[in-house]
């Protein structure tokens, strides 16, 4: 008697935590208007400056390329190194190789594609999504390494550590759902339409469509984590959490003054990495460290484009968040490793 009451409890709980939190979020629209009103304007800018120029083009090849035979010819050319190496068909290579190209969320769109067009099974796209959407070299190098930490070198290192550790992502997670799929069974892939002369403007209308309403939506996401992250820390929210967290981040050598900088990044990446590249610092190897391990996981804003990509084909989410949580840590710690036995990337004072 006492189980199923505490099962209904839970059951009712969950039902109103959504709208609760929701209602919250009204509420302090309206209490902090003047500065989510600031943050929103930041918002846009940056979408209109920095993920507009740097998606739209993608996301519009991308599109052009599904209606072409060149995912096919991918995936004979490469399914001897995919298929042993992370139990995917050679096609997920074009997910893998376009999601370190471009960057956030261009992979998870890739992998709902070849999903929708039957060219890989429900659990391959599981293991492709937790390695196959990363961050770019145009943000880690440019933005990162030389506008934010002043050396470029430091953005390749950032870079390499990326790649390295979503590939050892992509090893682990070879083992998802293991079972579930013959890697000699492959289903029949939907045709798309090929691209000729005769049908070229519809093609391309088609193709800027879909990357322009993926690209609104990403704008979407980050004017209302600008907002989030506004109201967060002008609550004091930010504040709180550090006061509790912070003996736990002492105890191994992370200074107080790096904590909102990590919240900020765990809610909305660009934001968080920003605040913890601005930090004046004489430890600059705990900067790039803690940089290396935002970067792999990407935040909760990108968390969540993902999850708006994949739900129209069914593909779970779970493997996403494991695998970002994973690549996070295992980006840190090779970056920490490289750090610690090479000297020239030792910038400490």
């Amino acid at each position: 008697m006492l189980l199923s009451k505490f099962k209904f409890l839970f059951i009712n709980t969950k039902k109103i935590i959504l709208p609760f939190m929701f209602i919250c979020f009204t509420f302090l629209l309206i209490i902090f208007s003047g500065s989510n009103f600031e943050a929103a304007k930041k918002g846009i800018n940056l979408w209109l400056n920095s993920v507009v120029p740097s998606l739209l083009p993608f996301f519009i090849a991308t599109e052009l390329l599904s209606y072409t035979n060149i995912i096919y010819y991918i995936g004979r050319f490469l399914n001897n190194i995919m298929r042993p190496l992370f139990n995917v068909p050679g096609e997920g290579a074009f997910a893998f190789l376009m999601g370190i190209i471009s960057g956030y969320p261009t992979g998870a769109k890739i992998v709902s594609n070849l999903k929708e067009n039957n060219i890989c099974t429900k659990a391959e796209c599981e293991r492709l999504i937790a390695f196959t959407n990363n961050s770019g070299p145009l943000f880690i190098i440019g933005t990162v390494g030389t506008s934010l930490l002043f050396d470029t070198s430091i953005g390749f290192l950032l870079l390499f550590t990326h790649i390295l550790a979503c590939i050892t992502v992509g090893i682990i997670f070879r083992f998802w759902k293991y079972k579930e799929s013959d890697p000699y069974t492959r289903y029949k892939p939907n045709q798309k339409p090929r691209v000729t002369f005769n049908n070229l403007g519809d093609v391309i209308g088609d193709s800027i469509k879909s990357a322009t309403n993926t690209v609104v939506m990403i704008g979407g996401f980050v004017v209302l984590f600008s907002v989030i992250n506004s109201m967060l820390s002008n609550s004091n929210f930010y504040n709180v959490i550090i006061n509790i967290t912070s003996p736990l981040f002492n105890s191994i050598g992370i200074d107080n003054n790096f904590l909102q900088g990590i919240y900020t990044g765990l809610i909305e990446l660009t934001n968080g990495v920003q605040y913890i590249c601005n930090i004046p610092t004489k430890t600059i190897s705990t900067t790039i460290i803690i940089c290396a391990f935002l970067l792999g996981f990407g935040g909760i804003s990108v968390m969540l484009q993902v999850l708006s990509i994949t739900s129209k084909s069914n593909i779970s989410i779970k493997p996403y968040i494991i695998g970002k949580l994973l690549h996070g840590v295992i980006a840190a710690f090779y970056t920490y490793l490289i750090i610690s036995n090479f000297s020239y990337f030792n910038l400490n004072i």
